[in-house]
C-alpha cells in the first residue's frame, strides 16, 4: 500500500487524535470519519466559536509566536 505524508495544523491533529479509537490507526480514523460524512471537509466548520473564544485563541497564539521568536533569537547566532 502506498503512503503519503501530509502536514496538518496542531489543532487538526488534536481533533483527529480525539476522534481516534484505542488501537485504530490515523488512516482508519480518517476513513471512518469520511465514510460517515462523505467528505472530510464536511467535518470542519461545525464549531461555532464565540468572540471571547476567538480572542483567547488569538492571544495565546500571539504569545506563543512571540516566545518562539525570542527563543530563536537567543539560540541562533547572528552572523
Amino acid at each position: 500500500m502506498a503512503t503519503k505524508t501530509i502536514s496538518i495544523k496542531e489543532e487538526a491533529y488534536k481533533a483527529l487524535l480525539h476522534e481516534k479509537k484505542n488501537k485504530e490507526s490515523f488512516t482508519d480514523t480518517i476513513l471512518r470519519i469520511t465514510k460517515k460524512s462523505g467528505k472530510l471537509a464536511d467535518c470542519f466548520g461545525t464549531w461555532k466559536m464565540t468572540h471571547e473564544e476567538e480572542k483567547t485563541i488569538l492571544s495565546e497564539l500571539s504569545e506563543g509566536w512571540r516566545m518562539t521568536q525570542e527563543r530563536i533569537s537567543s539560540e541562533v547566532p547572528r552572523h
